[in-house]
């Protein structure tokens, strides 16, 4: 009550009415800040461990804090333990690898080598995954971004990250736009590796591209945006429904394509630019 009112009233009045001590306040106030900042942290060191895991599946806890050291994060095994266990991560069994004479994932050229500026329409897509934690599960967003404008061209969201959400984005994809010759480029995760997926890009005519392996830098354009969809959507509200969740989500595709302009595009939106462009 009184967060919501202090805007109005004075803090003295406010803990007054409600019997409360200004320096319980106060505290409590510093308690609930500190909370929400180690939430953003713990939300970051999940990114992190997410893709460490996603080139590394090999690894359980003990090597996750040393991958996790290398980088910078310094944090206790214990905690490690128990955000992988959270999210659902865990190192693969050996036994279930098995390809008995099979060929082995593919993995394309970097056919975009960091070469973002520039691009004409359609001709560069960059695509990847990124995790959304909802109470005490997780969702996953893919999505398909156009280089030439940076519009969100593509997008799905499930419970579950696997090759059927790729592939699933990469049907609607074909819907929205004519991607026959075009370039379509993400890091070497395992979906993006498989050879239903390689299949799926030689169905339609598109040109697979992958990152080097552990090169966040080669994808950074949709990295970018995952950043700001994070910041500017999903650390602003606590959503109480998966229905809550979608629509904010959908919400934001239309805002960041209609309405969010950009200094590269001489600040347009995305679809505003592409659409002054062509005409």
């Amino acid at each position: 009550m009184i967060i919501e009112m202090k805007q109005t009233y004075p803090i003295t009045w406010l803990t007054e009415i409600a019997e409360v001590k200004r320096s319980s306040y106060y505290k409590w106030v510093k308690t609930i800040a500190l909370r929400e900042k180690r939430m953003k942290q713990d939300q970051d060191l999940m990114e992190k461990m997410l893709s460490v895991h996603n080139q590394h599946k090999e690894f359980g806890y003990p090597r996750m804090v040393i991958a996790l050291r290398e980088k910078g994060f310094i944090v206790n095994h214990k905690k490690v333990y128990r955000l992988m266990k959270l999210m659902g991560i865990q190192s693969v069994i050996r036994k279930k690898w098995r390809y008995f004479g099979k060929k082995g994932s593919k993995v394309y050229p970097n056919l975009v080598n960091r070469e973002f500026k520039n691009r004409k329409k359609n001709e560069v897509l960059v695509s990847d995954i990124t995790y959304i934690p909802f109470q005490n599960k997780f969702y996953y967003l893919s999505v398909v971004q156009d280089l030439y404008n940076n519009e969100i061209v593509s997008w799905k969201v499930s419970d579950r990250n696997n090759l059927k959400l790729v592939l699933d984005t990469i049907e609607d994809l074909n819907k929205k736009r004519n991607v026959y010759g075009t370039i379509l480029h993400s890091d070497q995760g395992f979906q993006y590796t498989s050879k239903k997926y390689n299949k799926r890009l030689n169905k339609y005519g598109i040109r697979g591209s992958h990152s080097r392996k552990g090169n966040c830098l080669d994808n950074a354009c949709i990295e970018s945006f995952f950043s700001h969809f994070k910041t500017e959507m999903l650390y602003q509200y606590d959503f109480r429904t998966e229905e809550e969740l979608i629509q904010a989500i959908e919400t934001y595709m239309y805002h960041y394509n209609y309405k969010r302009f950009q200094k590269r595009l001489n600040h347009r939106a995305p679809v505003e630019y592409r659409i002054t462009m062509a005409a």
